[in-house]
């Protein structure tokens, strides 16, 4: 069995068994990595302690000092290891987190795809292409029923205003020339004499309201 394998519980040779996930793979690598942290603060207590010890027998006990120069080199050689090996798991954990990532995001955008493949599944450009003809037809039938609405609806049959005119100007034409021979059969009457003298002029704003009362009862003719 491998180191890896040791590290994660793997067997070497088991090739039908299951694979961890991704997310197992990860917490596996996390959890080496805070054992290897906590094995570094060892090793470095552990290399403080030797090098005090050298340090206090000096050339008083040389065979006790160079022991313990030896074991601190062995720690520092473990614990330079054990920087080589975090530094490779970081590298491996973080992989998995980005392939991890990425599988979730793949498995996402092929969900989406599929969810879109379901939604055309019934159309084309042919049956859109129909849609937008039926939706134009029916807005220019709405437009055409819009427009008859709105046209003023008369009861009975429509009247021709320009027949109507002929009509009005006919009757003004017979009653003008009523009047006229109204005029011409009335007998000669002997009118006055005109004075000599020239009458006082009228006042202004009595003409003015003559000329209203005149206008009116023409206004009121016309609209008989």
């Amino acid at each position: 069995m491998s180191i890896f394998g040791k590290l994660f519980g793997i067997s070497g040779g088991g090739k039908g068994g299951k694979a961890p996930t991704a997310q197992e793979a990860v917490q596996k690598l996390r959890d080496t990595e805070e054992m290897l942290t906590k094995k570094q603060d060892f090793l470095e207590k552990k290399i403080e302690q030797e090098t005090l010890t050298a340090k206090r027998h000096g050339t008083k006990n040389k065979r006790a000092a160079l022991q313990a120069l030896k074991r601190k080199r062995r720690y520092s050689k473990q614990l330079e290891q054990i920087d080589g090996t975090l530094s490779t798991i970081e590298f491996q954990r973080e992989a998995l987190e980005n392939a991890n990532t990425n599988t979730e995001v793949l498995k996402n955008m092929g969900f989406a795809a599929k969810a879109m493949k379901a939604a055309h599944k019934e159309l084309n450009v042919d049956n859109v292409d129909d849609l937008m003809s039926d939706i134009m037809e029916q807005q220019e039938l709405a437009q055409e029923i819009t427009e008859v609405i709105s046209n003023p609806i008369g009861f009975g049959e429509q009247v021709d205003e320009d027949e109507l005119l002929a009509e009005l100007e006919e009757m003004e034409q017979e009653e003008l020339d009523r009047n006229l021979l109204e005029v011409e059969g009335t007998p000669d009457v002997v009118l006055p004499s005109v004075p000599a003298a020239s009458l006082p002029s009228r006042p202004a704003k009595k003409k003015e309201e003559e000329d209203d009362a005149e206008m009116a009862d023409l206004e009121a003719w016309a609209t008989q």
